[in-house]
């Protein structure tokens, strides 16, 4: 057995589902199945009871898959510690963060943590805030920070603001206008993939209502649906920190929605599977820090949950 192995078993147990297991691992389902065959092969016993709903483990599996944790963990705290003394008592602090927040505020968190916490060495990695979940839970980063994280029993969250989605548009007669959910519905819209959080809120609040988004694109990049706006393609919906820049150059409008408002959370989680960080007090402050600019900027549409410093 090696590292690798473990990991894959213990998500394939976890998700329970091999089909699912391999997308959240991001490799291919038969690959998967040969490493855990290899795994059973190595120790002579059957891990999984195959079955139409999908894979449980059987009494060898569930030892393995608690000595798996177990393991993975002190690999884990090992890699850290070891670290740490390489750098002389730094820590090394790995973040995720979404990347139109990275757009926002990751430049002053990164100038805040070097400031006022020069023990840590910030590593930060971008990706869509469903994405960075299944990265967290794989270990693979030790905090993230972004919306609508759901309330898993592994980690850890603490809710920093909330803040209300826009309808971005060419900018015409009811510019900055509020506009109705319902009155959006009638928009064909350029959103991201399913699974986005600001798709999932929509899609949800349209539900709710027996209706139905019109998606006339449907992209990752919010570039490029800035782009299909700018040339009269489609309407978004979309965070107001996004589209600021444009806004307010005049080359595109963005509408707050209302009745209702499309609210989103953000939090900053962590893994309760990974050890403590000295200085976790200390990035969560400068994350808060890192975020009045952006609080600033989205004015009514904001809604700390902290008390907001002078």
């Amino acid at each position: 057995m090696n590292l690798r192995q473990l990991r894959y078993f213990v998500s394939v147990v976890e998700a329970g589902n091999m089909t699912r297991a391999a997308e959240q691992l991001h490799v291919a389902q038969t690959a998967l199945g040969m490493q855990i065959r290899q795994i059973e092969e190595d120790l002579g016993v059957a891990l999984l009871v195959r079955h139409s709903r999908g894979v449980e483990p059987t009494k060898a599996g569930s030892l393995l898959h608690a000595r798996a944790l177990t393991i993975l963990k002190l690999v884990e705290e090992t890699r850290k510690e070891v670290s740490a003394c390489e750098r002389e008592e730094s820590e090394v602090i790995r973040l995720g963060i979404t990347p139109a927040l990275m757009l926002t505020a990751g430049t002053e968190l990164a100038l805040t943590v070097r400031e006022h916490l020069p023990q840590v060495l910030l590593s930060i990695v971008e990706a869509m805030s469903h994405v960075l979940v299944d990265t967290l839970s794989r270990g693979e980063v030790d905090f993230i920070l972004c919306y609508d994280i759901p309330d898993l029993p592994h980690l850890s969250r603490t809710a920093l603001l909330q803040d209300d989605l826009v309808l971005v548009t060419l900018p015409g007669p009811r510019k900055g206008e509020p506009v109705a959910f319902v009155d959006v519905l009638e928009e064909s819209l350029a959103m991201p993939e399913a699974g986005d959080t600001v798709r999932t809120v929509a899609s949800r609040t349209a539900r709710e209502l027996g209706l139905e988004l019109k998606i006339a694109y449907e992209v990752r990049s919010i570039s490029a649906m800035k782009s299909l706006v700018s040339r009269g393609a489609a309407s978004s919906i979309l965070p107001y920190f996004s589209v600021l820049d444009e806004v307010q150059s005049g080359k595109l409008d963005a509408r707050p929605i209302i009745m209702p408002s499309l609210r989103r959370t953000l939090f900053l989680a962590s893994s309760k599977q990974s050890g403590p960080f000295r200085n976790e007090a200390g990035l969560t402050g400068a994350v808060r820090a890192s975020l009045q600019g952006l609080l600033d900027a989205l004015g009514p549409l904001a809604h700390p949950l902290w008390v907001r410093t002078a």
